[in-house]
């Protein structure tokens, strides 16, 4: 044995040191400690080079923190699912269906099903999620401050873009340079508050928009507390880019036409219905989807618009194979499987069968295929022969008997949009849809005199009838809509009910201004009640929401168009304030939890109606008349706009029209 140290260290201050013996490795131990160093090396190398996530992420700074943070944003709610959120379905378990909202089927079946499947799409899609890039990046130093430079130059007659010199019936202006589009034309007159008011809408828009765009560019919604997409909206979790297709038309008429021209090439290059392999609403898809589309080609003959939605209606057309012809509440895209709501039982709903008709008919007038107006027409037909209990529709009907389910009447959610589209189904035509105009007056006459209530206050609302009865004396949100289209059916045809509906229409309005001025937000809950001491106020704590709802500005629009009361801008202009004070954040704009709070929390959805509807109307109760004018433009439950036959020369029909591919 040789010893470690060297001979001249092996005694010191004369006592001897321990020897340290070495001795080599048998061979046997060399391989053991040489294969284990090697088995280290390759798995090293191998999760470096071969598996993806961890040759990703090699690139990505921080990404053990970036998945850890994956895991506890998914964590709680994926592990054990949080008791239904209002806003994340729908309005009430048992109501379900709302009219611009949410799907609204069995929470207990749906909910959770929809929760996992978007949580675990939402970490699959994260890497992967395109988003166009901003020319300026946005601000992030205030949720009140602009979130982009204001583009505002195309909107003004004057400015050095606007060369055209064209301006057609509809009031809008041809322009040269801007891809054959036609920009509205706004009065360069306007009154200075007047115009302050309507950019203050249009820069809502743009925070929204660019918001949408930076955080779930091609998804449905967008969460804009969180700042990410919103999967487990109506639509679920797959890209059909609700918000891009439903605030389209928007852009358009505000002449955001940076964002429309993004919207438009996402549509025509990524927008594939189906691809689709989940339940959609037939209701929704229709009139988000379809109504949105038709409405940008009416304003821009772009055919790529007429052609999406054809596609999107022919998807939903195996919904209609029933022995009535009307349709079922749900369509899977992919395999053509339709079924109704499960809290439904068998029956359809008549806000849902019943909201088709304009959609329908203007696509087979756009393309010239009559399979869509067939449908349309069947269901008419089933609803007008069908025997009336005491001259009202109750909301459910059974597609395969064609019989009426339980006797629950409303002009709220499950029965609005039906009587409107009676009334505009014969605006939309001008006028020769005789048959829409007789049922929309037979079924009003029996509504105002069963269903319209006036409070010991004086507050006229209307109330739910079951069976003949008055069922609860409450009034939806959703309601609101009433005043605009009864101040609608008073101007546009004079008859022994003219009278009467814009009485109605006056006094509902003020109603749901009140049910605004009453809250601590000044925002409207999503129900209020008629009880007591109680006027125009929520009780439940899913009724005290507000949701981004657009029905109450609808009527202030169309009472502002119609009776040019300043009351209607003033109150307009309350709600734009309450917006931004509320709703707003720093990603967007929230719906709020209860309107009765100082400081509410938000619901974290930016609903896409919001897009469509909301902003539109407040932008055009500031704008002039000649913008969309009523005589001209007839609006669908989504808000999106239907030019009038033989009115408006932006009609479109099939055999007028040549493709104008931009």
């Amino acid at each position: 044995m040789t010893g470690i140290l060297p001979t001249y260290q092996r005694f010191v201050n004369g006592v001897p040191v321990p020897s340290i013996s070495r001795r080599s490795f048998r061979m046997r131990e060399k391989y053991l400690i040489i294969s284990v160093l090697l088995t280290f090396g390759i798995v090293w190398l191998g999760a470096l080079f071969y598996l993806p996530e961890f040759k990703s992420s090699i690139s990505v700074n921080d990404s053990v923190y970036d998945v850890y943070r994956r895991i506890q944003k998914a964590g709680p709610e994926l592990l054990m699912p949080p008791p239904l959120a209002q806003n994340e379905v729908g309005d009430f378990p048992v109501v379900g269906i709302v009219r611009h909202g949410e799907e609204g089927d069995d929470p207990h079946i749906v909910e959770d099903r929809n929760r996992l499947r978007a949580k675990i799409n939402e970490d699959m899609g994260m890497k992967v999620l395109e988003r166009p890039q901003f020319d300026v990046a946005p601000s992030v130093s205030s949720s009140r401050g602009p979130s982009k430079p204001p583009v505002d130059a195309i909107e003004e007659p004057n400015v050095a873009n606007n060369v055209g010199k064209d301006v057609s019936p509809s009031g809008e202006k041809y322009l040269a340079g801007v891809n054959k589009y036609v920009l509205p034309l706004m009065d360069s007159n306007t009154d200075p508050e007047i115009r302050h008011k309507r950019e203050t809408v249009k820069e809502m828009m743009r925070h929204a928009w660019n918001n949408y765009k930076l955080y779930a560019w091609g998804k449905n919604e967008l969460k804009p507390i969180s700042k990410r997409a919103h999967l487990t909206s109506v639509f679920g979790g797959g890209d059909l880019g609700a918000t891009i297709v439903d605030g389209m038309d928007t852009l358009y008429i505000m002449g955001l036409m940076e964002e429309f021209r993004e919207g438009r090439e996402w549509i025509a290059e990524h927008f594939r219905i189906n691809e689709i392999d989940s339940d959609l609403s037939v209701f929704e898809t229709t009139i988000r989807f379809v109504g949105g589309l038709l409405s940008c080609y009416a304003l821009t003959g772009d055919t790529v618009f007429r052609d999406k939605a054809a596609e999107v209606a022919d998807a939903l057309l195996p919904a209609f194979d029933t022995p009535t012809g009307l349709p079922h509440a749900l369509i899977n895209p992919t395999n053509k499987a339709s079924r109704q709501y499960h809290w439904a039982g068998s029956n359809s709903i008549l806000s849902e069968v019943g909201t088709l008709h304009l959609e329908f008919t203007y696509l087979s007038d756009v393309t010239g295929k009559e399979v869509y107006r067939q449908k349309a027409a069947r269901i008419r037909e089933v609803l007008h022969n069908i025997q009336k209990p005491d001259g009202l529709y109750p909301n459910y009907i059974n597609p395969r008997s064609g019989q009426w389910g339980q006797r629950h009447m409303s002009l709220g959610a499950l029965g609005d949009s039906f009587y409107e589209y009676l009334l505009k189904a014969w605006l939309v035509t001008n006028n020769e849809d005789e048959q829409a105009r007789i049922m929309f007056d037979e079924a009003m006459q029996a509504a105002l005199d069963k269903m319209l209530r006036v409070s010991p206050a004086g507050l006229s609302y209307l109330a739910e009838l079951k069976y003949g009865r008055i069922f609860e004396e409450k009034m939806d949100h959703l309601s609101c809509f009433a005043g605009g289209m009864f101040a609608l059916a008073s101007t546009t045809l004079e008859n022994s009910l003219s009278e009467r509906y814009m009485d109605a229409a006056r006094k509902l309005t003020h109603t749901c201004h009140e049910s605004y001025a009453r809250s601590d937000t000044k925002l409207g809950p999503e129900a209020f009640r008629f009880s007591g001491a109680m006027e125009a106020r929520a009780m439940k704590s899913n009724e005290k929401m507000y949701l981004l709802r657009p029905e109450t500005f609808e009527s202030y629009f169309i009472m502002w168009r119609l009776t040019k009361e300043q009351k209607y801008r003033d109150w307009a202009w309350e709600a734009v304030e309450a917006l931004e004070k509320h709703c707003r954040v720093e990603g967007g704009y929230t719906g709020v939890m209860n309107v009765y709070h100082a400081q509410p929390q938000g619901d974290d959805v930016q609903q896409s109606y919001f897009l469509a509807e909301t902003l539109k109307y407040l932008y055009l109760i500031f704008a002039d008349d000649s913008l969309l004018s009523l005589d001209e433009w007839v609006f669908n439950t989504e808000a999106h706009p239907f030019p009038v036959k033989d009115k408006n020369p932006l009609y479109r029909a099939a055999d007028k029209q040549e493709d104008n591919q931009v």
